[in-house]
This record gives C-alpha cells, sequence and structure tokens, in this order.
C-alpha cells in the first residue's frame, strides 16, 4: 500500500478538495491510505472555540457558527445537491460538538482541547470521503481512533504500537481508497487523543509502519525539500534525495523538513517518505530514504529569527561549571525558554535562545542575582549544513556576526544586520 498526507492547505476550500480527486486520479488510488488534515485555519478557528469556552465568553456560539459557515460554504461549492447524505454526516458532527461544548465538566484544558480540536480532521475527512464517492471513487471512511490507540497524556499522547498494530492490521481493507484522520488517536477509555506537534505526518507514519507500506507521500504547496528558504535565498535548489539520518539532522536545527518522530517509524523498515507538489503531482519531489547524505551534495541553510542571545559571566571571575550550567539550563526548562546554541569559556557562558512564550524579563531577574547577564535582542541564527567557503559568506554579508561556531559539517553564526 501506499500511505499519502494531505495537509490543511491542500483541502483548504472546494478547490483544493477537487484537486485531491485529480491527484489520484493522475498518481493512483488503489490500495492508497489517504491521511488527512483539517481545513485550512480550522484548527485555528477551533482554538479559539476553545478559548471562549473556557473565558465564558458569550463569543462561543458565533465562533462554533463561523466554522459551521465555512465548512458549509464548501459542502455549497461541491456538492449541487443539499439533499446529498454528507450534509447530515456533516451536521451530525457539528451536533456532536455542540453536545460537548454543553455538557462538559472536565476541567481539564488539555482533555477538553483535544475533544474539540479533533472536530476539524472528522469533518474534513468525512466531506473528502462523500466527495470522492460522488465522483465515482469507492472509498472506505476510517475513524482513526479506532485504529490509533495511546496513553492519556493529551496534546501529546504516546502510542502503543502493540495494539495500534493489530487494530490496523486487521480493519484496514486494501484494493480501495482508505480515507482517515492525521493528528487524532485514542485512549483506553477512548477518549480523543492528540498525537502533538507534526502529528498529520505521524499517523502516516504510524500507517505506513504498520502496513509495510510501499512508500509515504506528504504532499504540499512546493515542489519537495528546498536547500533554503526561498524567501531569505535566493536560487534556493531542490533537493533530490536526503537521507533519513540528514533529514533528521536538519530538522534538529529548525527546518521545517519532516519531523524526527514521524522518521523514525520508517526508518525501522526503510521504507521511503516522498515530499510532492499536489500541484504538479507527477514531479519527482524529493526522496528522503536509507542511502547518501544529500543529491545534489549542497550547503543547506536554516534561519531563525528573532531569536535572543544571552551572555553569562561570573561576577567574582570564578570558572562556570558544570553545576552553574545544570542549574542555568534547569532554569530555562522552567520558564519554557528552548536553547538553539551554547558555546562556553572558562569565566562566561553564551546561548542563543527563543523566548516563544516573553519570560526572559523573569528569568533575567533570577540570573541577575549570579550572573552578570547581557543579551542581544531580535538576532538571527543562520545554521549552515555541509558549509563552504562561499556559503559562510553568504550568511555574513553586511551583518555584524555576534558569535560563530563550526564543527566539522554544521556552521552556526549568529548576526545582527549590521
Amino acid at each position: 500500500m501506499r500511505v499519502f498526507k494531505f495537509g490543511g492547505a491542500s483541502v483548504k476550500d472546494a478547490a483544493g478538495i477537487k484537486n485531491v480527486y485529480d491527484v489520484l486520479q493522475k498518481v493512483g488510488y488503489e490500495d492508497v491510505l489517504l491521511v488527512v488534515s483539517a481545513m485550512g485555519k480550522t484548527t485555528n478557528a477551533l482554538e479559539l472555540v476553545i478559548k471562549n469556552y473556557f473565558d465564558k465568553s458569550a463569543e462561543l456560539n458565533s465562533s462554533v457558527q463561523e466554522v459551521k459557515k465555512y465548512h458549509n460554504q464548501i459542502l455549497m461549492d461541491l456538492f449541487e445537491d443539499e439533499k446529498n447524505e454528507v450534509f447530515t454526516a456533516v451536521n451530525a458532527q457539528f451536533s456532536d460538538l455542540e453536545y460537548f461544548l454543553a455538557h462538559n465538566k472536565s476541567p481539564n484544558y488539555n482533555f477538553v482541547y483535544d475533544q474539540i480540536v479533533s472536530y476539524g480532521e472528522l469533518i474534513s475527512t468525512t466531506i473528502l470521503s462523500h466527495f470522492m464517492s460522488f465522483m465515482g471513487i469507492k472509498t472506505q471512511w476510517l475513524d482513526v481512533r479506532n485504529f490509533i490507540k495511546t496513553d492519556a497524556n493529551y496534546r501529546d499522547a504516546e502510542v502503543d504500537w502493540e495494539l495500534t498494530q493489530k487494530n490496523i492490521a486487521k480493519n484496514v481493507k486494501r484494493k480501495i481508497l482508505n480515507i482517515t484522520q492525521g493528528f487524532l488517536g485514542s485512549d483506553e477509555n477512548n477518549f480523543t487523543t492528540t498525537l502533538g506537534r507534526e502529528g498529520s505526518d505521524y499517523t502516516a507514519a504510524i500507517f505506513a509502519y504498520c502496513l509495510n507500506a510501499e512508500s509515504v507521500t506528504i504532499w504540499k504547496d512546493v515542489p519537495g525539500v528546498m536547500n533554503a528558504d526561498p524567501r531569505y535565498f535566493e536560487n534556493a535548489s531542490l533537493l533530490n534525495q536526503i537521507s533519513y539520518r540528514e533529514a533528521i539532522e536538519l530538522a534538529f536545527y529548525g527546518a521545517t523538513v519532516i519531523h524526527p518522530k514521524t522518521l523514525q517509524p520508517l526508518q525501522k523498515k526503510e521504507i521511503p517518505l516522498f515530499v510532492k507538489s499536489f500541484i504538479n503531482p507527477l514531479l519527482p519531489g524529493t526522496r528522503v530514504a536509507k542511502g547518501a547524505d544529500l543529491e545534489p551534495y549542497l550547503p543547506c541553510f536554516i534561519v531563525k529569527r528573532n531569536q535572543l542571545l544571552i551572555s553569562l559571566s561570573s561576577i567574582d571571575f570564578s570558572f562556570i561549571m558544570e553545576e552553574n550550567i545544570s542549574e542555568i539550563f534547569a532554569l530555562f526548562h522552567q520558564f519554557k525558554i528552548k536553547v538553539n546554541l551554547i558555546q562556553n569559556s572558562a569565566i562566561s557562558f553564551s546561548v542563543c535562545v527563543e523566548d516563544k512564550f516573553e519570560n526572559f524579563k523573569a528569568l533575567n531577574a533570577i540570573l541577575s542575582k549570579k550572573f552578570k547577564v547581557e543579551f542581544d535582542e531580535n538576532v538571527t541564527l543562520y545554521t549552515i549544513r555541509h558549509f563552504n567557503d562561499k556559503a559562510a559568506q553568504t550568511v555574513e554579508e553586511n551583518k555584524v556576526v555576534l558569535l560563530k561556531q563550526v564543527s566539522r559539517e554544521t556552521m552556526q553564526v549568529i548576526t545582527k544586520e549590521s
């Protein structure tokens, strides 16, 4: 079997749904399992519903209606007849959502989040499945919660691989187009769980592993994986092949290639992963598999903006030793500040961090009691895998270099605009 994953951008409207049909006509749909995300920005819209629910806001009902209106417009654009059973099926999903909002007793935010946000995927796959049937493709709609079983760690659930393997092996029919939801699972009490960051890609990998699939394809609006973000670099090039190891390295440094947890099950069974364009589906795209690290062999650039460079030095010129460093890292963890680069000398310690939750001010008050603290805000961290002199020059040109770190294959440079 082949496993295809279509993200929210590929099914954001009626034209997107029709395009999925066209892609399947071109690349085939027998022995295919589709993993599909929520449509467009539906997850964000449902997060607003959750916020209004916990705030006991008068806007709760109107935020639900906005989600309904968005999906209803897509239905009207896809189906000529409002008597089509898809309208009843989607209304039933919204009725279930409204019932949950009216009757839920749990104050647990993460639990409530998973129950509500899941309707995005359930509704998108219901619409897609009915449209495929309408166009003459026989489909099997699968509720992924009956297949992927997890623990009860809501919003970042761990997969029970043994149970999941049994469910998938027993209940997925071949020789038919299977359609299921990304990102979701369920716990032992059958409450919905979600799989955390990049959950839909991970879902595709779970099914591929359990089905011993031939391949996984992630369909995007780009021709494949590039060696640099075209927004920041001219002449970005398509990478034809990346090894599993290299993809994990790139993801570690912040490239939005493929999340490592998606690659791990695929690597175990050496199932290749393709990143292809849903605009030009017959182009080869990028293959992530065992073999050469990169083809073509080019420097790969990763850019992280809005970083914070913090330098700590001991007030009394004593060494900064392991115990100091472990204490500093415990504080970073406590304040949810992500560390992207470390450099230390005898009496100073520099880190490049991401202060996503804007907690640095509070952390600085604590650090300043023990250390001399200097910091630069809004710096940019460039990481170059397989760097050469020309690549280094590209990121350093017309910029002030605050810190540079070089290892065998990777160069990291922190800069400020000059």
